[in-house]
């Protein structure tokens, strides 16, 4: 969800959707993704919040999914340890977990570049009320 959620705004729109289903591999028309999104959009609001991601996913292991888009999402995000047996499935959630360890470090990077921009900006509003201390003082 979160690696294909780039407005980072919590939710994954047609768009965002459409590039989801065409990196796995089973791209969508317009109207299939809208017939995904509406089938799982609880709040109506044209978009997937995680929630509701997920529950394509509970849907799917109910059997509650229709052959569609969403069944093959649910298809192509999944691992059966039966068939592709344990070390396949070790090697599949710790790629899962190295994916997540790589965005956390670059969420760190991307902090602390942040923090340092505050710091320097705080450092420069500085200055600027020292010189303006000191202008005034030659001023008067």
């Amino acid at each position: 969800f979160f690696k294909f959620d780039s407005g980072k705004d919590g939710f994954i729109d047609l768009m965002e959707l459409k590039m989801m289903m065409q990196k796995l591999g089973a791209p969508q028309t317009h109207l299939g993704l809208k017939t995904m999104i509406r089938e799982v959009d609880k709040d109506y609001d044209g978009k997937l919040s995680y929630r509701e991601f997920l529950l394509i996913f509970r849907r799917a292991a109910a059997g509650e999914l229709q052959e569609s888009g969403l069944m093959a999402l649910a298809r192509l995000s999944e691992i059966n340890v039966s068939d592709e047996g344990v070390q396949s499935a070790c090697d599949f959630f710790e790629a899962k977990a190295q994916v997540l360890s790589v965005r956390s470090k670059f969420e760190a990077e991307l902090c602390e570049e942040q923090e340092e921009k505050r710091r320097v900006e705080e450092e420069r509003k500085q200055r600027h009320v020292a010189f303006k201390e000191l202008q005034s003082a030659f001023c008067s």
